[in-house]
């Protein structure tokens, strides 16, 4: 059952001077914690708000046709801006991002798995994660993603 709840006024009376200083210095510690990071952030984004503006008082804004042109490694740009490209390696990418971020979930459980009472429990777990990787493998080998031509 919950203890009834006692205003603050009765409450503080119930504290010792030294347990009701002690939460205080805690709390003002823990809020003190909070604001040097704020002061942190503030302290960031003024420095990247001074860097651009002086960026953008400084330098030279001289526009010619030249420097509006679209910049391609050196070399003049010739035909349309649109280019086709494959959409395969794009989702050959994709399987690996996927794969490589599903492979860092081994490392955590293998730590688990190492605890005592966990083992049973943690190897059933980790065969149905793997299934799972392993269905989404296999169905994109069906699909043909994974043939390089």
């Amino acid at each position: 059952m919950p203890e009834p709840t006692v205003p603050i006024e009765l409450a503080a009376e119930h504290f010792s001077a030294a347990e009701h200083s002690a939460a205080t210095v805690s709390a003002a510690s823990y809020f003190q914690s909070y604001s040097v990071v704020g002061l942190l952030a503030v302290v960031g984004v003024l420095f990247v708000a001074v860097a651009f503006g002086a960026g953008r008082l400084l330098r030279p804004v001289v526009p010619t046709p030249e420097k509006l042109l679209t910049y391609e490694c050196g070399v003049d740009p010739v035909g349309e801006g649109w280019a086709h490209t494959q959409v395969r390696y794009y989702v050959y990418a994709f399987l690996y991002v996927i794969f490589a971020v599903d492979s860092i979930f081994l490392f955590p459980w293998a730590t688990v798995f190492a605890a005592p009472g966990y083992g049973a429990t943690t190897l059933v777990e980790m065969f149905i994660f793997l299934g799972f990787l392993a269905v989404g493998l296999l169905y994109a080998y069906k699909k043909g993603v994974l043939e390089w031509t």
